[in-house]
């Protein structure tokens, strides 16, 4: 039985598990090959038979993860994505959280020239705060500066480029920890060419 009664600690380690599918036969060699030219050295990696997990600050989660997708994407192969994003209460633990490094990110030379059409959703938990539903609201407003924004259930859609969209999400996740939210948790699908998508950026 787990204990219901573990301390709620403050903790600026942020984490996500994630999942790239791509819609091919080679799709060993497409992850392989996105994750060998993503610089994850300011990050804990790990791979299992599931997810991938990925911890430490903030910026490098999302900078990461972020590489991972647009390497992959950049096949042309239809690939979906999936991650789970995670900072704060009941917090983690310091072990092998690379924290001590500095905050500028290592992979935006190699991605910035990658544009990409995604159509994506994502959905925002801020967890132990008061007015919850007035900050997700916000944080949906917030990222039409970025990209087209629609309502989806159970969800917010979002489409228009993939560095746009991470970038957006990375920003209003941000700013849902910075407005008190002791723990945050972001779900998020994406998926890049698919046979589904219009010339226009929608689907059919």
């Amino acid at each position: 039985m787990t204990n219901q009664n573990q301390a709620c600690t403050k903790s600026d380690i942020a984490g996500a598990s994630f999942s790239i599918h791509p819609m091919s036969d080679s799709f060993i060699s497409i992850i392989k090959d996105a994750l060998e030219k993503t610089d994850t050295s300011k990050v804990y990696v790990k791979t299992d038979d599931v997810t991938t997990t990925v911890r430490g600050k903030l910026v490098h989660i999302f900078d990461v993860t972020k590489a991972i997708f647009l390497h992959a994407a950049s096949t042309g192969e239809h690939v979906a994505f999936q991650a789970t994003y995670s900072l704060g209460c009941p917090g983690d633990s310091q072990g092998e959280a690379y924290m001590e490094t500095d905050d500028a990110p290592l992979n935006t030379e190699s991605i910035k020239d990658i544009e990409q059409y995604v159509a994506a959703k994502f959905s925002l938990y801020p967890l132990g705060g008061g007015n919850y539903m007035d900050v997700i609201y916000d944080q949906i407003e917030a990222m039409k500066e970025y990209v087209n924004v629609s309502p989806a259930h159970y969800s917010t859609r979002l489409d228009g480029d993939a560095s746009d969209i991470f970038r957006g999400l990375e920003q209003v996740f941000t700013a849902t920890v910075e407005r008190g939210s002791s723990h945050t948790v972001m779900t998020v699908s994406i998926s890049a060419n698919s046979p589904s998508h219009k010339g226009n950026g929608a689907d059919e």
